[in-house]
């Protein structure tokens, strides 16, 4: 019989990514770090990990993935990594610019010929828009880094962000001005992702989807990571949860800015924004980034691909730190969040990786915001020794 790419790569894998027996029943520093946040009714459940270039060094669960079943979140949970998806996408144009088909500073028209003639801002007030050319045209290079002046969404993606096929929402963003110069400014925009996604179907061949898939997740063995999870994959979802509006608990909540059933393809996908994922996965993206576009001996982007990424692009007069798909700290470590308080840090100074996942669309109390923190201060005690 034989095999899908990603399940064959993932079989060949096994060994280097091996996961501890029984994760969901450990208890140990992880664990017992974020575990207050349960009992405090701050936090539902996550799934933390930790890793170094070549190997989980261990990964553990705490609370719920369903708290009224009582259910204990499975170490192979599935959650909707939102934005963490940015940083795939951006890893994708890199592949096409390692091999010489995209360069980071063309026009994106040069690609997607819908954007020639697009115009920006240049007066507004309640009844009149003033318009005119920009200064130059929109680059690949700032669409990856929000630095382009395309808004953060346009207003036909509503009340979801999947609503259209890529080629059509994006076909949308050419149509509409720019709410900046170009390179003048950093705005976090969807539209500026999604049309580095369209950028790659373009000149990559095939569907945004499809390239994702035979490019970056298969050779990764990343068997669980896509836009639209089955039925099976479902039923490992956390559920999403948000504070009460007077702050005394959690109450369920949905993932209100995609369209249900989740596995019907006639959702979009959404570059900035549509994976779902499980911490095992995340994991093998983030080692590969932290060795250099390497792993278990198959090059998947360039170590200069690597550099880019990860370094901030967002030029000197602008104070946020953002590379390609990744923000970048002032310590050398880089990583992306979700819109439901997902997390990934890459921590080349320590040499390791640490994911943490949750699906929490808002906080009972601030104390639910300090996840990430608690267990990376946990894990950098127990594995930080290079």
């Amino acid at each position: 019989m034989l095999l899908p790419l990603r399940f064959v790569v993932a079989l060949a894998g096994c060994a280097l990514f091996s996961l501890p027996l029984a994760a969901e029943e450990k208890s140990g520093p992880l664990r017992a770090a974020v575990q207050p946040l349960v009992e405090s009714n701050s936090l539902a459940g996550a799934v933390m990990l930790v890793a170094n270039g070549e190997k989980v060094l261990d990964v553990e669960t705490a609370g719920f993935a369903d708290r009224e079943a009582r259910t204990p979140m499975p170490a192979d949970a599935l959650f909707w990594i939102a934005s963490m998806s940015k940083a795939m996408t951006a890893a994708s144009v890199m592949m096409l610019v390692d091999e010489g088909k995209v360069k980071l500073d063309d026009a994106v028209e040069k690609y997607l010929p819908e954007f020639k003639g697009q115009m920006v801002i240049a007066e507004q007030d309640a009844q009149h828009v003033l318009l005119k050319p920009p200064g130059h045209p929109i680059t690949v290079r700032e669409v990856l880094s929000h630095t382009s002046g395309l808004p953060f969404k346009s207003p036909f993606e509503f009340p979801t962000l999947d609503l259209l096929p890529l080629a059509s929402a994006v076909r949308g963003y050419a149509g509409q001005p720019l709410v900046f110069e170009p390179g003048t400014k950093y705005q976090y925009s969807n539209e500026g992702i999604n049309t580095a996604g369209r950028i790659v179907e373009a000149v990559g061949g095939m569907k945004f989807e499809e390239f994702l898939d035979r490019r970056l997740f298969g050779p990764l063995g990343m068997t669980d990571t896509t836009f639209w999870p089955t039925k099976e994959q479902q039923a490992r979802l956390a559920k999403s949860y948000k504070g009460k509006a007077d702050k005394s608990d959690l109450e369920v909540t949905g993932v209100g800015q995609l369209v249900l059933p989740l596995d019907d393809r006639h959702r979009g996908p959404m570059p900035a924004g549509g994976l779902f994922s499980t911490a095992q996965d995340v994991a093998r993206f983030c080692q590969m980034l932290l060795n250099q576009g390497t792993l278990g001996g198959k090059r998947v982007l360039s170590e200069a691909a690597v550099k880019e990424m990860s370094s901030k692009q967002t030029g000197d007069q602008v104070k946020d730190n953002y590379g390609f798909g990744l923000s970048v700290g002032a310590d050398g470590s880089y990583g992306h969040g979700g819109a439901y308080a997902t997390d990934m840090k890459i921590d080349p100074a320590h040499g390791l990786v640490f994911v943490y996942l949750v699906q929490h669309a808002g906080w009972r109390d601030d104390l639910g915001k300090t996840g990430p923190g608690v267990f990376r201060k946990a894990a950098l005690e127990a594995f930080g020794a290079k």
